[in-house]
C-alpha cells in the first residue's frame, strides 16, 4: 500500500511514529477501495520522496485501524492531516493537488 518513503501508520505505532515525531508527519487516510485514494497515492509517494528528511508521510487504512479513524473523526476519504508537536495542524478532504498538499504543509 506504502511507497518506500511512504509509512505505514496504525494503531501499535501512531502515537510514536506521527504524534511523538520529531518533524511534521502528514497522515494519509485512506481505503484500499477508494477510488480517489487510489489517485492521490502518487502524489502522497512523491511528496515523500521530495521532502524526506524534513516532512515524514504515511497512511492509515482506516478499515486496518477504524480507532484511529475514529479518533480524528474521518467521515471520508481521503482525508490528509498535517501534524506538528503532536497536535493536528492542517486537513483536507477528498483528493488533493500536491500545490495544495505542499501549501498545507508550509513546506
Amino acid at each position: 500500500m506504502a511507497g518506500k518513503n511512504v509509512h505505514s501508520f496504525d494503531d501499535s505505532n501512531f502515537d510514536a511514529e506521527v504524534l511523538k515525531a520529531p518533524t511534521k508527519v502528514m497522515v494519509d487516510f485512506t481505503a484500499t477501495w477508494c477510488g480517489p485514494c487510489k489517485a492521490l497515492s502518487p502524489i502522497i509517494e512523491k511528496l515523500a520522496e521530495e521532502f524526506e528528511g524534513s516532512l515524514k508521510v504515511g497512511k492509515v487504512d482506516i478499515d486496518s485501524a477504524p480507532g484511529l479513524a475514529a479518533k480524528f473523526g474521518i467521515k471520508s476519504v481521503p482525508t490528509v492531516m498535517v501534524f506538528e508537536g503532536g497536535e493536528k495542524k492542517a486537513s483536507h478532504i477528498g483528493l488533493a493537488r500536491r500545490e495544495q498538499l505542499v501549501k498545507m504543509a508550509g513546506l
